[in-house]
């Protein structure tokens, strides 16, 4: 197999989740070429992932079927000499572009009864089973069925020195101070989202042990809010949510001596690039999508009502995060940076 192509998750943590897949492939057939289609917001980690040579970036929308947009890009990927193809989602529609494209090897989940768009299929697992998603899509390399290796590889991704100069400079950081990132967002929903006033107060407890330390919060525009309570109760914390592109944001958690982030896709950025990340769980669980890395330190309370995948705490009180206290954040978070600074 010379060329291959490979239609990616939707969000950035699944991208990541998948590129262990990617290496697998690029093991397995040495001369292969791996191109990638993606939505515009992930294509910034995919620029930074050594196996992926060319992205087609798109602006298909979340859950809406856009058949035309679809079609002309499948027809766009026809002349391109792909031998085969990967289809990383679940859904029919992605599987779509597939067809269109007369790609002759067609490789995926059954998904959503795909069975006309596909040619090689997997079986999706049980319904009630939650498997760890780093081997559910490295499985696509083999065939349906078979054995996976023992260890299987783990994300990385590659930041250019003069990208993480130009970034510090822009935003005016003293890299001589060491850094701390906040990633407070989570898109899923509010389950997913350690409460502000504890961030803040992690910080005030960080200011006191280590003034010297440099803190920012990082996000999308969406988290502003977030932002700006952290900030309004811990002062020394400087919001740069929505001031940065991804690209840019993948920099600044390179530049930083310690993570602190909820279950999110800056913290498998932070993992990626192996920083030291304090992963805070709440309604998720770490023993399905972790932090792919020996340096991260995993905070969850594992309470009786956790993990329930919800969106919206379905009993109101978010207990999962709200009890999960400033103070044990900073024990481990201590550790780091005394072995670090």
């Amino acid at each position: 197999m010379r060329r291959a192509l490979i239609i990616t998750p939707n969000w950035i943590g699944d991208v990541l989740m998948a590129q262990p897949f990617f290496m697998l492939l690029k093991q397995l057939h040495h001369k292969v070429v791996l191109d990638a289609v993606a939505p515009a917001w992930v294509a910034p980690v995919l620029a930074r992932m050594p196996e992926i040579r060319t992205i087609y970036s798109t602006n298909l929308k979340h859950g809406k079927l856009q058949l035309w947009q679809r079609c002309q890009l499948g027809r766009t990927l026809r002349g391109a000499g792909y031998e085969a193809a990967y289809v990383l989602p679940n859904s029919l529609k992605s599987a779509l572009i597939l067809w269109f494209s007369g790609i002759p090897l067609r490789i995926g989940y059954t998904g959503e009864k795909r069975y006309m768009l596909l040619n090689v299929l997997h079986q999706n697992p049980p319904r009630d089973e939650r498997t760890l998603m780093v081997p559910h899509y490295a499985a696509l390399a083999f065939a349906p069925g078979a054995k996976l290796p023992a260890n299987l590889p783990e994300p990385h991704l590659d930041i250019d020195l003069n990208e993480l100069v130009r970034v510090s400079n822009r935003f005016n950081l003293d890299t001589r101070v060491p850094l701390i990132a906040f990633c407070p967002g989570a898109e899923y929903g509010p389950a997913k989202r350690w409460p502000p006033e504890h961030f803040a107060a992690l910080a005030r407890m960080i200011s006191q042990s280590f003034p010297y330390i440099q803190i920012i919060v990082l996000g999308s525009p969406q988290d502003q809010v977030v932002a700006q309570i952290i900030v309004k109760h811990a002062p020394n914390v400087r919001n740069l949510c929505g001031q940065t592109s991804l690209g840019e944001a993948c920099a600044l958690v390179m530049s930083a001596s310690a993570v602190v982030s909820n279950d999110s896709g800056l913290m498998h950025v932070a993992a990626a690039l192996r920083r030291p990340v304090v992963a805070l769980y709440g309604s998720t669980d770490p023993r399905h999508t972790p932090p792919l890395s020996g340096l991260a330190k995993v905070q969850w309370l594992h309470l009786k009502c956790s993990p329930c995948f919800a969106r919206e705490c379905p009993l109101g009180h978010m207990n999962c995060l709200r009890e999960l206290s400033a103070k044990q954040v900073f024990g481990d978070l201590h550790h780091i940076l005394i072995a670090n600074t």
